[in-house]
């Protein structure tokens, strides 16, 4: 820093605000009114939550507030020693640790250019052992780490007198953990710190959220040490989203292909421009994306990339420094870049098919003109045509700011059981203490006493199931305080901290040792030696399964089949379905509004002139007698997940009314039910089908219920500790893994069935996996809605989707393209 920085008496003494505007300057920028408004809402002690567009600043609205902390306390520059850094006083958590290295260089660039003595360091599960050794010892000013890891830190008693000079918590990106475990996880952690540290200020970043109270009140807890503040900067970022319209607009489109057909488009967009992100919604639709590229352009190899969680860190890092420095043209990716990274040398982001809701879209575009004053680019790629719809609707959703609001976690004693224990290794607890603790966390706020109780019983002895087996009496009372000794129980206890992420991943490596990636057990154990698949962008072929790796090979021809992993489908947003509603009702009264609406003109005149476009406040039935038997297609707009619940609740209901072979296929938009004889559908209609009441009793009654709930225990039974990966190199396999926690599923179910992490198993099926709170509120909904029951003469532009899925049952000796293909040839004939 030149003297001109310094105070004008010529002493060592400096101001703290002109040398941050004099950094700002260096950039080329001037601090905005919502960043000055954060070190202002900090310098008073307070917590609080950044809500701004993506690139508009959030993060140096943040960082610099502890920096000019410092600076305020620490006037006098001559007394700064870098070979005496201070202790910790920042946390940064973010969400990815493949983010960490990332952010690390972004909050290094101020510490650098100002001359601060500070030491950064990242701690994540990537972190070399020799730097997390290093780090047991002695933390650096400013850690920026994962949830996962700040838990593990928590285990360590001797590291306990160095978190408590933390003076903020920053947690970035925090609309990515909210709604989830590692969500309750972080909650936790910043609970502990808080009692750790009682003047800790918590801050949070996020661009793409609908309810802030909540996610304000999850991220401060229940009592701040001052009143915490939401800061708005910039809500509208400058937005240019474009769709790439068909060539050839089907008027019976069907889903469930990828839009390779887009392929020669998409080549001309990224032809214009110099370097892009496209975008695709699965890790294996990414791979099918960037072969198909390659073999239209072959000219680009090596200009264009693979990106998704599943690669290896190197390759991602790799890819990450090709956009950063210019050398990469193209890199076809998942939400592995959706996050934090800034890559200001992006100039067009492509998305492949519907993100299924507006706050992903509008994330998504924020990685392409990554500063406060450039302009987003998007080009949307429509794998169907009738995605041209949700677009338009999610463009109308941003326009309204009604983006996504998350879904709260309620109270999950599995993340309790697995805190508990974390806090009795990292020094113990007394009971009463940690109750209050507990309750200030907001997920835990209303906490009954015989759930704590219960959930103290449980790490001390098992529960009541289990107190005779010592394996899981992991944590022992000496003098009302709750502690962990024994070496094996800490030693697994840490290695498990991570498995509310684990998704059962076995290593993808080459016979000669480098690591490609990995890729979920499910799909490699259905593999033969010699089966051909794509992975990290390269055709291999299996050798062997062996010590919890699948080894591979390179190899020529055609791939077999592309890796599926785990969460792959994305549910249609209540929001977007709104939205989506909305749209059509526009349609319905003919104004057609955009480019997308107006390029389906001709499919909207098909459906309006065999049946009807709903208005929103319409509900749409419509009954076709075909070939392979009745259908009745129902369109309630509610997204994938509230319609495969409700499609089982109505078969159960028609079933109930009268006995009939029933089967039945849904996507985003409907469903539809298949009988080889006639549906009663009127008279079901006229009594309680579509009824909200007796909801949960009839999915409960509907669906294999315990089946479902078993596969949820899985998950809370690896978190809560009851079973384990393993130690390293003597890894259970998941088919092990799921045999254990179906023991304790069916002994809790016969010995100890008020046990309450099965209570937690059944009510996470509900509210996650069949969405029944957005089940019932669809029933309501349409219960006050003007039933439309039609009769087509033809399956009609909306429901033809529908009977594609219903065609992928069959089997035939056609292929199943060539069968949709002359179904659609029939119905465009018919169409005139």
């Amino acid at each position: 820093m030149s003297e001109s920085d310094r105070s004008t008496r010529g002493d060592d003494r400096i101001n703290p605000r002109q040398i941050v505007d004099a950094f700002f300057s260096e950039t080329g920028w001037k601090p905005f009114r919502f960043q000055i408004s954060a070190w202002n809402a900090y310098d008073r002690g307070q917590s609080g939550l950044i809500h701004s567009a993506t690139g508009t600043g959030k993060t140096l609205a943040v960082w610099m507030a502890p920096i000019l902390s410092w600076l305020k306390q620490n006037r006098d520059r001559s007394r700064w020693n870098p070979k005496r850094p201070p202790a910790l006083r920042t946390i940064w958590l973010t969400p990815l640790r493949a983010l960490a290295g990332d952010t690390e260089a972004a909050l290094r660039q101020p510490l650098e250019s100002i001359g601060l003595p500070w030491t950064l360091d990242s701690r994540t599960g990537d972190t070399k052992a020799s730097v997390k050794a290093r780090l047991l010892k002695k933390l650096p000013t400013a850690l920026v780490t994962t949830p996962e890891s700040l838990s593990l830190m928590l285990t360590h008693e001797k590291l306990l007198e160095q978190l408590a000079t933390t003076e903020a918590v920053i947690v970035d990106e925090w609309h990515e953990l909210l709604g989830t475990k590692r969500g309750i996880q972080t909650e936790l952690a910043l609970t502990r710190l808080r009692r750790l540290c009682p003047n800790l200020r918590t801050w949070g970043l996020s661009a793409t959220l609908g309810n802030l109270d909540d996610a304000m009140a999850a991220l401060v807890g229940q009592s701040p040490s001052a009143p915490a503040k939401i800061i708005e900067g910039y809500r509208k970022k400058k937005l240019k989203l474009r769709s790439v319209i068909p060539k050839h607009i089907e008027r019976f489109p069907w889903s469930g292909h990828i839009g390779t057909k887009m392929i020669p488009q998409v080549a001309e967009e990224l032809e214009r421009i110099e370097s892009a992100l496209v975008f695709a919604n699965t890790r294996s639709q990414t791979e099918i994306w960037y072969q198909h590229l390659l073999a239209k352009r072959p000219d680009w190899a090596g200009q264009i990339a693979l990106h998704h969680g599943s690669l290896d860190a190197s390759v991602r890092r790799w890819v990450e420094s090709g956009l950063k420095e210019g050398r990469l043209k193209a890199v076809v990716c998942t939400s592995s870049l959706d996050l934090g990274v800034d890559f200001t040398a992006v100039d067009l982001v492509v998305q492949i098919g519907s993100p299924k809701g507006a706050a992903r879209l509008l994330q998504r575009a924020g990685r392409s003109g990554h500063r406060p004053d450039a302009v987003s680019h998007m080009a949307f790629v429509p794998t169907h045509a009738i995605e041209l719809i949700e677009l338009a609707a999610a463009k109308d959703a941003i326009e309204r700011r009604e983006l996504e609001s998350k879904l709260f976690h309620h109270k999950p004693l599995d993340v309790l059981a697995q805190h508990l224990v974390t806090i009795a290794i990292g020094g113990g607890f007394t009971a009463a203490s940690m109750l209050d603790e507990v309750r200030d966390c907001f997920a835990y706020r209303d906490l009954t006493d015989q759930e704590w109780t219960w959930v103290l019983d449980f790490v001390v002895r098992g529960g009541q199931s289990l107190d005779r087996y010592p394996e899981f009496k992991r944590v022992r009372i000496e003098n009302d305080r709750y502690t962990v000794q024994d070496k094996r129980t800490i030693r697994m206890h840490r290695m498990g901290i991570g498995t509310i992420v684990s998704d059962a991943a076995m290593k993808v490596k080459y016979l000669k040792g480098t690591t490609l990636g990995t890729a979920e057990e499910h799909f490699l154990a259905k593999l033969n030696p010699g089966d051909r698949f794509l992975f990290a962008g390269r055709l291999v072929s299996l050798v062997r399964i062996q010590d919890n790796a699948a080894y591979v090979k390179r190899a020529n021809g055609t791939p077999d089949t592309v890796p599926r992993w785990m969460g792959g489908r994305m549910p249609l947003s209540t929001e977007l379905s709104d939205a989506l509603r909305r749209k059509l009702e526009e349609a319905a009264e003919g104004r057609l509004v955009g480019p997308e609406m107006k390029a389906l003109d001709g499919l909207f005149e098909i459906q309006k002139r065999w049946s009807v476009l709903p208005a929103r406040d319409e509900f749409l039935v419509e009954k076709i007698k075909t070939r392979t038997g009745y259908q009745v297609f129902l369109f309630p707009f509610e997204g994938r997940l509230v319609h495969e619940g409700l499609a089982a609740v109505l078969a159960y209901r028609i079933s109930k009314h009268q006995a009939l072979s029933l089967s039945m296929a849904c996507n985003d938009y409907g469903i539809v039910l298949q009988s080889p004889s006639e549906l009663p559908i009127e008279s079901a209609l006229a009594t309680n089908l579509l009824s909200p009441n007796g909801l949960e009793e009839d999915i409960i009654a509907s669906m294999n219920s315990t089946e479902m709930a078993k596969r949820q225990f899985r998950e809370i039974a690896r978190v809560a500790g009851l079973v384990h990966a393993g130690f390293p190199g003597q890894n259970k396999s998941n088919k092990n893994l799921q045999a254990s926690s179906n023991l304790f599923f069916d002994v809790f179910e016969k010995y100890d069935p008020e046990n309450l992490l099965l209570v937690q198993a059944r009510r996470e099926v509900l509210q996650f996996q069949l969405e029944a709170g957005r089940m019932k509120a669809a029933l309501e909904r349409i219960e006050s809605c003007r039933l439309l029951l039609t009769e087509p003469p033809k399956v009609t532009p909306l429901a033809f989707p529908l009977l594609v899925d219903k065609l992928r049952e069959r089997v035939s000796s056609e292929t199943l393209a060539d069968r949709i293909a002359r179904l659609q040839a029939s119905l465009e004939k018919a169409a005139g």
